[in-house]
């Protein structure tokens, strides 16, 4: 079995948000992005997959089609497959992400 800490999982980057993978198998994909003030992940579309998003640390603002809201730690949302989506840190401190996907886009 393998157990990973969510504590592993807190580098950030001054240039780009930064992608941690924990988990992955040929179904889905398990990531913590690091967020610094400021940072994005663009808005996309992922045809066939789902992707949830759940906060960890901090707030950041997620769009999912036409809606936007701010959410922050122990908040989530989902992007249903064809579904524009991105977040947004526009906060004064650090925003953590935890990721899923599924099925697993490579």
């Amino acid at each position: 079995m393998t157990v990973m800490s969510l504590a592993d999982f807190q580098t950030f980057s001054s240039e780009k948000m930064k992608k941690h993978n924990m988990f992955q198998s040929s179904r889905f994909f398990c990531d913590v992005y690091c967020f610094e003030p400021g940072q994005e992940q663009k808005k996309h579309v992922h045809a066939d997959q789902d992707k949830v998003y759940l906060v960890l640390d901090g707030q950041g603002t997620f769009r999912v089609g036409e809606e936007e809201q701010v959410l922050g730690a122990g908040q989530g949302t989902m992007a249903p497959a064809g579904e524009e989506h991105g977040v947004a840190n526009l906060s004064g401190g650090r925003l953590r992400v935890l990721v899923f996907m599924a099925p697993n886009p490579s």
